[in-house]
């Protein structure tokens, strides 16, 4: 049995002063297109987790994130064939600017628990239930 390649992704829970938590919707024609996810991307070469995150929100939502500023809450794994992907998941309660849609069709501010009635990816929906036990 080979060993998968291991796909290191972070992503962010921002959460707002109402409890709610910002998720942007993929491009269509892209890959799962028109699902609602956490921002972030994938930790490159070099990177750690942290960086990755405070680099991919920059650049996906146009926003400045302090390391300190980010809080681990949990991880998600999911299989994609011959890659597995590991989802780590961070809270983030203070950022600089207004998130806008760089890369993304929309964003949108839900409640935790609204969440569970959005499409997303498989990675992402065991991180709804994480955040539903951490926020609400």
């Amino acid at each position: 049995m080979s060993i998968p390649y291991l796909l290191p992704v972070v992503a962010a829970a921002l959460n707002d002063a109402g409890g709610r938590v910002l998720v942007q919707q993929r491009p269509a024609g892209k890959s799962l297109g028109g699902l609602w996810e956490f921002p972030g991307g994938k930790i490159e070469p070099g990177e750690t987790p942290e960086a990755a995150l405070v680099r991919e929100l920059a650049e996906e939502l146009g926003i400045v994130v302090a390391i300190g500023d980010l809080r681990p809450i949990a991880f998600a794994s999911h299989g994609l064939g011959a890659r597995h992907l590991v989802l780590l998941l961070y809270r983030v309660d203070g950022w600089q600017g207004v998130p806008q849609p760089l890369e993304a069709s929309a964003l949108r501010w839900e409640r935790p628990e609204a969440l569970h009635h959005l499409p997303m990816p498989p990675a992402d929906v065991p991180l709804v239930e994480a955040l539903v036990r951490l926020l609400d």
